[in-house]
């Protein structure tokens, strides 16, 4: 009886679901299998060395157009967390006579080799694993094959173990067991690991499900998946039960004692017959100006076959509507997975509120009016940059942000300290501080680097000096951010008397001058000493508890005297000297001193005093390294900026013309790399350093064609594991800039390319990158500190559209985990804002 009742259930969800295992997966010219609406990649995509599982790599299945299950591999544990340690790949060969990829999967530490082939097999591929020697003795019961999917695509959606029903939890279930620490893989080295009472005890998952059969979604058919194990049980894992950004978990334990083919599973990814893509019209969702270009770029399925037009519709006041313009669709030609069309639309000028019909499909709607870019930047300065204030309170009405941070300040880090965010203490300290010694003063001002609390100071500096150019090309008063640094103290939405971007700039100085004077030189980073703080979510005042830690102390035991405890988090600060740091932070000083001129004249004092002796000091130290030497050479390029802006701070000409010595010949290299250092300054140079410069911006306007031809969307789009917004934004700010000084060689057309593809024209969707006001349908979810909310903080500027080896595109939109897509940043916040007053600044100059 339960036996037929199973099968009459499937026999209902299989003919609603448009089931179609009948087509099977061929492996194409890319390296991966595919047929029409299901990918499977290969190890297309290898696990990282830095940050080891960032849910990007192994075995991964791009079903009906997203990327819903990563990550299959030997692991080691059966809910792998980011730092855990990830395979190598030494090995990976594609054998189109056997029709198969196979790849050698290792790790180091414990000498442990198995091979995985991946061969079409049916309706599905078959995966199997072989081992040329036993798992070692300390794996076994450890290592297995997972696989991973995407919780957001999953969660609510039926699931069916060897016929037994359930469903996939919206927030984590499950239960737990907890195993003494002895036990524990240490998996990453310094791995810090205790549980919130101190017990010594870790706590593993315990499977929601076991069999041999699992069914996963037969109610939804676009993510239909069966797999099969043909010689160990399957377990089902939820692995948020860990961690937030955990995965659900399909895995089966390798044998102990065996060899040869030791594991096989049939995976089969259920294809709708006959599925396209929807196209994906993209369009800004800020809106338009009536005179600008307005361009649709549309992206479609290559088996779809494009409409010769689509139409602009207005909405009426009384709620109608009314088509206002048809037009034609232009062919772009194929980028990477899709195909492009364009549909332009200039000639619509009249304000108003309209949509875009492209076929059955309609978008929706968008402004065109002079005002559409007015508060693109409000929502950065007022409420996203405030909140990542450092050693503050921040309030917002009724929210409190953050209590102050760090109030027991910065311990000096250990020599020989390997650190989880790819930093690392060398063989000495390079400061008069012993080891774990408190380095006094080090607790004030700066800025949360991004979806964490540490201050990375390259980040730090980049963003003062953001900020005193946007205070010195554009002057913004705007004042909305009540700030009091003797009470350490923030008020959202509350004027000061004191422009914002101002008491930003003292902010973000006030730490790092504080590093050159108590340090000696620049840190790496003031960040956490332990890994179990470092992905902490919440409050960042609750990340330490404000005393420093005290080794003759139980866990979590306070001193009679209330001034140490038993609580391993303190921060410590990583203090190896790097000159081309050092180099980078002399420029900044040297503007930031100008900026604070009459605000704060004593940091501004402070400032010029450090920008010339780190100047000089950073000069000398890589004076004495090789000329080859990489560091050197990157130190060389920000000498230009040093010395321009100690120019502009101090008129003394030695640094005008060491500016220039050193500006020409990395011009003729590459001109776009450098390009907007030299056009800032112009206003500080004679009238032949213009016409010098001038035939460069002839080539940056070569640049900006080839780009044209490069991709339909005419911006440099980055294909690293960091999406390219900052590279994008920084394209827009130079042609605003190379437009003021040079219109008659670079459109200002070009800039609201760069416009377009942060609000909405862009590849996978066509949602405004920027959790901003105004935007019709901006971003829902980021990787911000309250990412596990599944929200975001206004302002925020995502990374963007990351691609992911060898032609996909994506942008999540339900999952805010992957930082390379979506995690803010202090350096890439501030440099919209940047690029946002420069590009406000350019059409009102074009109107």
């Amino acid at each position: 009886m339960k036996k037929l009742t199973f099968l009459t259930v499937i026999l209902v969800l299989l003919g609603t679901s448009n089931y179609a295992w009948s087509q099977d997966l061929k492996l194409n010219d890319l390296e991966y299998f595919e047929t029409q609406g299901v990918n499977v990649l290969v190890y297309n995509n290898l696990f990282t060395g830095g940050f080891n599982d960032e849910k990007n790599a192994g075995i991964e299945l791009i079903h009906h157009g997203v990327r819903t299950a990563q990550g299959g591999a030997v692991r080691l544990s059966s809910t792998p967390e980011q730092w855990d340690l990830v395979p190598q790949i030494p090995m990976r060969e594609v054998n189109r006579e056997s029709n198969s990829i196979e790849s050698i999967l290792r790790y180091e530490d414990f000498d442990f080799e198995s091979r995985v082939v991946v061969t079409p097999k049916g309706e599905g591929v078959e995966i199997s694993v072989y081992l040329d020697n036993p798992v070692p003795e300390k794996l076994e019961g450890k290592a297995g094959f997972n696989l991973e999917f995407l919780p957001s695509q999953y969660w609510s959606k039926a699931y069916l173990m060897d016929g037994r029903l359930n469903r996939f939890p919206r927030y984590v279930v499950g239960e737990t067991t907890t195993k003494p620490d002895s036990e524990k893989l240490k998996q990453f080295k310094g791995y810090e690991t205790y549980d919130d009472r101190g017990t010594g005890e870790f706590i593993e998952p315990l499977p929601l499900e076991t069999g041999n059969t699992l069914l996963l979604a037969p109610d939804e058919s676009s993510r239909m998946v069966k797999i099969t194990s043909q010689d160990a049980d399957l377990m089902l894992f939820d692995g948020r039960v860990l961690a937030q950004n955990g995965w659900y978990v399909v895995r089966s334990l390798l044998p102990a004692g065996k060899t040869g083919k030791v594991l096989t599973w049939t995976v089969e990814p259920n294809a709708i017959k006959g599925w396209k893509r929807e196209p994906n019209i993209g369009l800004s969702q800020v809106g338009y100006l009536p005179t600008q270009p307005k361009v649709s770029v549309i992206e479609l399925d290559k088996n779809d076959t494009p409409l010769e037009k689509a139409s602009i519709h207005k909405i009426n006041e009384n709620g109608t509507t009314t088509e206002v313009f048809s037009g034609d669709i232009k062919p772009w030609g194929d980028y990477y997975k899709y195909h492009y069309v364009e549909f332009d639309f200039t000639p619509v000028n009249t304000p108003g509120i309209y949509y875009i019909q492209y076929g059955d499909h309609k978008t929706n709607n968008f402004i065109i009016d002079k005002s559409v870019y007015e508060n693109i930047t409000d929502a950065t300065s007022d409420i996203w940059i405030p909140i990542h204030m450092n050693h503050m309170f921040v309030k917002e009405g009724y929210r409190v942000w953050h209590g102050e941070t760090f109030k027991e300040g910065y311990l000096q880090a250990p020599p020989n300290t390997d650190h989880f965010d790819l930093h690392d203490q060398g063989p000495t300290t390079d400061t008069e501080y012993e080891a774990l010694e408190l380095i006094p003063g080090l607790n004030v001002g700066g800025f949360f680097d991004a979806g964490d609390f540490d201050i990375e100071t390259h980040s730090n500096i980049s963003v003062v000096q953001n900020f005193v150019q946007t205070w010195e090309s554009f002057k913004p008063l705007r004042d909305q951010t009540f700030v009091d640094q003797e009470a350490r103290h923030v008020v959202l939405h509350r004027p000061d008397g004191t422009p914002d971007v101002l008491q930003f700039i003292e902010h973000g100085t006030l730490n790092l001058v504080a590093q050159a004077e108590i340090i000696g030189h620049m840190a790496q980073t003031l960040s956490n000493s332990v890994l179990h703080n470092y992905h902490h979510l919440g409050d960042a005042a609750s990340l330490t508890d404000g005393l420093p830690y005290n080794p003759e102390l139980g866990p979590y035991e306070v001193a009679a005297d209330g001034q140490s405890s038993g609580v391993k988090d303190d921060m410590w600060a990583f203090t190896s000297r790097n000159p081309g740091l050092d180099l980078r932070a002399a420029t900044m000083f040297a503007a930031a001193s100008r900026a604070l001129k009459g605000y704060n004249d004593d940091l501004s004092e402070r400032a010029l005093v450090q920008s010339k002796r780190l100047l000089k000091e950073a000069t000398e130290l890589l004076a004495n390294q090789p000329e080859d030497d990489k560091a050197r050479q990157w130190a060389s390029i920000g000498d230009i900026s040093t010395n321009l802006q100690l120019y502009i701070s101090t008129g003394e000409q030695q640094y005008a013309d060491k500016f220039q010595e050193l500006l020409w010949p990395v011009l003729d290299r590459n001109v776009s790399f450098v390009i907007l250092t030299a056009l800032h300054g112009i206003p500080h140079m004679d009238a032949s350093y213009k016409e010098k410069l001038r035939p460069y911006v002839v080539k940056y306007k070569e640049y900006i064609a080839e780009l044209e031809n490069d991709n339909p969307y005419g911006v440099p789009i980055g294909l690293g594991n960091w999406a390219g917004s900052g590279s994008i934004v920084n394209f827009g700010t130079t042609i605003s800039f190379a437009n003021q000084y040079f219109p008659e060689i670079i459109d200002a057309d070009h800039a609201f390319k760069t416009t377009d593809w942060l609000y909405g024209n862009h590849p996978y969707h066509n949602y405004s990158l920027v959790a901003t006001v105004g935007a019709t349908r901006p971003k829902e979810v980021f990787y911000g500190n309250n990412r596990a909310d599944f929200s975001f903080i206004p302002g925020n500027v995502a990374p963007g559209i990351l691609f992911r080896k060898p032609d996909h595109f994506e942008n999540y939109d339900d999952w805010p985990f992957l930082w390379g897509q979506n995690e803010g940043t202090i350096g890439g916040n501030t440099s919209y804002l940047i690029f946002g007053s420069a590009f406000k600044n350019l059409i009102k100059e074009t109107k």
